[in-house]
């Protein structure tokens, strides 16, 4: 094992998750679900926990892994939840009755999300998750990047899509749109970026006032 395996590996299992959330990935993993790694959603947390959300939006609710994530580092915010598996939304909502967060916080919007985005509030949300269908990820981004108020952030998971995006050899049509979004991003004055190598990929985009 390199020694950056090593280092990732460790970073993973650095992590110490709650029963609720150990829970809801084992269910993740029953159904199916990619879920977030431990070491993407504890950077999760700490965004959230950092930018003190009133409201937050993910892109991909799976069971509620990421969800949990989110209220561990803002558990009093609001969380609105798009999928397009009205099954995994039925579970994702036993998953936060059943570690305490109030139904009143959580809107679970069941659709397609490219349909639902446009219908949502310009600049009304502090965090944007997006960790869904990786094919429409850089549309994603771009209804991310509209709906997060100024100083509000962006996160995306699987930003380096199972190890294939720092491969130039890799040339399927989802890597090379992680390549894309990446290389737009880099030359964006309108965001500030970083890239964790985290899990698989967290991109975070934090966007910058006018």
């Amino acid at each position: 094992m390199s020694d950056k395996d090593s280092n990732w590996r460790f970073a993973e299992e650095f992590v110490s998750e709650s029963a609720e959330i150990a829970s809801a990935r084992l269910h993740s993993i029953e159904l199916g679900v990619d879920a977030v790694s431990p070491a993407v959603g504890a950077q999760i947390a700490v965004v959230a926990a950092a930018t003190n959300p009133k409201s937050m939006i993910e892109v991909g609710t799976g069971v509620g892994v990421s969800g949990l994530w989110l209220f561990a580092g803002a558990p009093s915010a609001m969380l609105t939840s798009i999928d397009i598996e009205a099954e995994h939304q039925q579970e994702a909502r036993k998953t936060f009755l059943e570690a305490g967060i109030p139904g009143k916080q959580v809107r679970l919007i069941t659709g397609r999300a490219l349909d639902v985005l446009p219908r949502m509030n310009e600049g009304s949300y502090d965090i944007v998750v997006i960790d869904a269908d990786p094919g429409s990820v850089i549309e994603y981004v771009e209804h991310g990047l509209r709906l997060v108020r100024a100083g509000g952030t962006v996160l995306v998971t699987h930003a380096l899509w199972r190890g294939r995006v720092a491969d130039p050899a890799k040339r399927d049509d989802t890597t090379v749109g992680y390549r894309t979004l990446l290389k737009e991003i880099a030359g964006s004055d309108a965001v500030i970026s970083a890239l964790s190598p985290v899990g698989d990929g967290l991109l975070q985009l934090t966007k910058r006032g006018d």
